[in-house]
């Protein structure tokens, strides 16, 4: 069945999960009544929780309902025949979206994710991404706050940049001046999976370690660690390790690899998160650097477990880009996101990613949310999502 003739435009698979529901609860509320509301469906493990979900997020009686299970591959080559676009929040990914990725990519179907999971994503474009060329599916992973904002904010820095300067800015600090969120289980889990997945694979180790990892036969020149609190002379604060860098920094080059490289093949970027000055931002930035060794503490979060509605409407997300032209020169870019960064607003981002899939006329293969919608996907967001990007 070609593309066009399919009954759903958006398949939720996972929609019982915690931020499953949070896309369906979305897709209720900012799209239930308008006329480009995408025609989406429901997808899981259970019938009947997925009908309890249905009722819980107000969605109409009828909206459609898709059994569908990792461990079953045909009822996912099922769904996927069935669909435009499948967004999918079933993560781990490399525990759970083997078998989806190579459905997706084998029917021409687009699909988006949250993965944050450099090492399964090599994988996917070393196994499938030649399939998904041919067949023209587009599989976007990365979608949600990792690692939009941060691959569209290097985007849109650089565009602006070729506009003042008439060329990109070889080096680009990205840097996280405020932020309020949570961690979710499944965030935990996922992190443990590739802890697990390195001791039966240590091949994936280099890739881990790599700010290349994601460019099979590009390797650019050494990059910034991002590992040893610093102080900023330019910005007058310390700054720290950042949690999300080692996957944000990985999908940025990809971009940059994907685009052909108009950031430039010497392109260095790194992501810190800023403190503040004098020695209370010397503490924190060095106590936020220890913290990574257990980023979850004693007892992480259980899968299905995430911030409350209230935790997730009063977080916030505010980031710095800053490009260091040759000359001296510089450049500044801000990217502010509205809601817990990691389930608030990764709900909308996720979603807006997939309607923008059904928008785009990108060509198939494996690649990242700037890549394949670019500049459209920041009108989306800002449009929809309550994220704002702007020169500073």
């Amino acid at each position: 069945m070609s593309k066009e003739n399919r009954e759903f435009d958006i398949v939720v698979y996972g929609a019982t999960g915690y931020t499953g529901r949070l896309v369906a609860e979305y897709l209720v509320q900012h799209y239930g009544d308008r006329k480009d509301a995408p025609k989406w469906a429901m997808a899981g493990r259970n019938q009947s929780k997925l009908e309890d979900v249905r009722d819980l997020i107000g969605a109409p009686k009828d909206t459609p309902l898709i059994v569908a299970d990792a461990s079953d591959p045909d009822s996912l080559t099922d769904m996927v025949q069935k669909t435009k676009v499948v967004l999918t929040t079933v993560g781990p990914y490399q525990l759970y979206g083997n078998e989806l990725v190579e459905a997706c990519a084998r029917e021409g179907t687009d699909y988006t994710d949250l993965c944050g999971e450099p090492g399964w994503m090599r994988e996917m474009i070393d196994k499938h991404e030649d399939l998904a060329k041919a067949s023209g599916a587009r599989i976007c992973f990365s979608s949600g706050f990792d690692s939009i904002p941060f691959d569209l904010g290097v985007l849109m820095l650089q565009n602006e940049a070729k506009a003042k300067f008439g060329k990109p800015a070889p080096r680009v600090k990205g840097r996280v001046r405020a932020m309020a969120g949570t961690f979710s289980g499944g965030t935990a889990a996922s992190l443990t999976a590739t802890m697990k997945s390195i001791a039966k694979n240590p091949k994936l180790i280099p890739i881990l370690q790599s700010s290349f990892g994601l460019t099979p036969g590009f390797e650019g020149p050494s990059q910034p660690s991002g590992l040893i609190p610093e102080y900023d002379k330019d910005l007058g604060k310390w700054a720290a390790p950042f949690i999300m860098a080692a996957i944000n920094t990985k999908n940025v080059h990809r971009t940059n690899f994907l685009l052909g490289h108009p950031y430039g093949e010497d392109f260095k970027y790194d992501e810190m998160m800023l403190t503040s000055a004098g020695e209370m931002g010397e503490k924190a930035a060095k106590a936020a650097a220890e913290m990574l060794k257990n980023p979850f503490g004693a007892k992480p979060p259980k899968p299905g477990e995430g911030p409350t509605k209230e935790e997730r409407e009063n977080g916030f997300y505010d980031v710095l880009f800053i490009g260091e032209m040759p000359d001296g020169e510089t450049i500044h870019y801000g990217v502010k996101g509205k809601y817990d960064p990691g389930y608030g607003s990764t709900s909308r981002m996720i979603t807006e990613t997939a309607i923008g899939l059904l928008e785009s006329d990108a060509d198939g293969g494996i690649g990242t949310p700037g890549s394949f919608l670019g500049e459209a996907l920041v009108k989306r967001l800002e449009e929809n999502a309550e994220l704002t990007f702007a020169v500073e």
